[in-house]
C-alpha cells in the first residue's frame, strides 16, 4: 500500500491505496478562509496544514501502519525548474519523518503530477502515448502536453493565463456576489438559476495558447456594478471559461495532432464547462475525445499522489 500526502493552498489530504489500485482510505480538510476573503496568505495556510495534518495521520496510521509499503508526497507544485510553494513543505517534512519511522521508501511528486494520476485513475483513462490535459484551477489555466512514464509524467506546459487563473476569476466573483471562499460550487448553483438565452456576454481574450481572464473578470465586476442579476453574470463566468478553453483546445489540437484531451482540477468539475466542451469538441469536425476527472478527484486531494506509483508501472 501507499501512503499519499498532499498539502495545497487550500486543502490538507492524505489517501491510502493498494497495489490492485482500489482506494482504501481518503481524507481532507479544506482550509477555513475568512468570509469576505479571497484567499490565505502563505503563512496562514501552513499554519493550518500543521494543525490538520497530524490528525489525519493518526487516523490513517491506526488503520494501515502494518500495511503501508511507501510513502509519497507532493513536493512542489508543478514539475519544473523553480517551481516552489511553502505550504508543501508541510508534507514534505511529515512524509519524511513517517517513512523512517515506519522503515519504507519515500517517493516525492507533485502537485499537478497528483491530479493528472487521479483524473486518469477516477475514469479509467490510460493513454498508452502523449495526450492534451487542461488543469484547470485556482492555481492554474494550463494547457498540458503529458507522456506517461514509469512513476510519473513528462510534462511539456504549452499555455496558461498571463493573469488571472480560471480559479481566481471564479472566486473574485464570486465573493464580489457575496459567496463564500472557494465559491465555484456556489457560484455554479447560482448559474443554474439563470434562463437560457436571456444571459449576458463577457468577452473572452486568447492569443495563441494564452488565455487572459483579466479583462472579463473587470467586465463581470462593471456588471454587478451595474446591477445585472447575480444568476446572469454567474452563467457568464462560466460561458467565457469555456469559450477561452475551446478557442485553445482547438488550436492545440489541429496544431499537435493530439485528440485526447483530460481536464483536472477544481474549475474542471464545473457541469457547464463540461457540457459545452463536450458538445463543441467531441463534434464530428473536431473529433477530440474528453475526459473529465470525476467531481470528487477532480478538487485537490492526496488519490492521486498515492495511486501514481501503481498506476504508471
Amino acid at each position: 500500500m501507499i501512503l499519499g500526502i498532499d498539502t495545497s493552498n487550500y486543502t490538507t489530504s492524505v489517501a491510502v491505496v493498494s497495489k490492485e489500485q482500489q482506494l482504501l482510505f481518503d481524507k481532507r480538510i479544506v482550509l477555513n478562509v475568512p468570509e469576505g476573503k479571497r484567499g490565505l496568505q502563505q503563512s496562514e495556510a501552513v499554519f493550518q496544514h500543521l494543525k490538520n495534518l497530524p490528525d489525519l495521520l493518526e487516523k490513517v496510521l491506526d488503520k494501515y501502519r502494518a500495511s503501508i509499503t511507501g510513502i509519497c508526497y507532493s513536493m512542489k507544485p508543478r514539475p519544473i525548474e523553480g517551481s516552489y510553494m511553502p505550504v508543501f513543505k508541510v508534507g514534505e517534512g511529515y512524509a519524511r519523518a513517517v517513512a523512517k519511522a515506519l522503515g519504507v521508501p519515500l517517493y516525492p511528486s507533485t502537485h499537478q503530477e497528483g491530479h493528472l494520476a487521479a483524473g486518469l485513475w477516477s475514469v479509467g483513462f490510460m493513454p498508452k502515448g502523449p495526450f492534451l490535459a487542461m488543469h484547470l484551477s485556482g492555481g492554474t489555466t494550463d494547457l498540458l502536453r503529458v507522456e506517461p512514464y514509469k512513476g510519473g509524467f513528462r510534462i511539456e506546459l504549452l499555455g496558461s493565463s498571463g493573469d488571472l487563473h480560471a480559479g481566481q476569476f471564479v472566486d473574485r466573483i464570486g465573493v464580489m456576489l457575496g459567496l463564500k471562499f472557494p465559491a465555484g460550487p456556489a457560484l455554479e448553483e447560482l448559474a443554474r438559476k439563470q434562463k437560457l438565452g436571456d444571459g449576458i456576454r463577457l468577452p473572452s481574450s486568447v492569443e495563441g495558447y494564452m488565455v487572459s481572464f483579466s479583462g472579463p473578470c473587470s467586465a463581470a465586476e462593471r456588471e454587478i456594478r451595474a446591477g445585472v442579476e447575480p444568476e446572469k453574470v454567474a452563467f457568464a463566468v462560466f460561458r467565457c471559461i469555456a469559450n477561452s478553453v475551446e478557442k485553445v483546445l482547438l488550436k492545440a489540437i489541429e496544431k499537435t495532432g493530439l485528440k485526447e484531451v483530460l481536464f483536472v482540477g477544481g474549475v474542471a468539475a464545473n457541469s457547464f464547462i463540461k457540457e459545452r466542451l463536450i458538445r463543441r469538441l467531441e463534434h464530428p469536425a473536431v473529433g477530440a475525445r474528453l475526459y473529465f476527472a470525476k467531481p470528487h478527484y477532480s478538487r485537490d486531494n492526496a488519490v492521486g499522489i498515492a495511486v501514481i506509483k501503481f498506476l504508471l508501472r
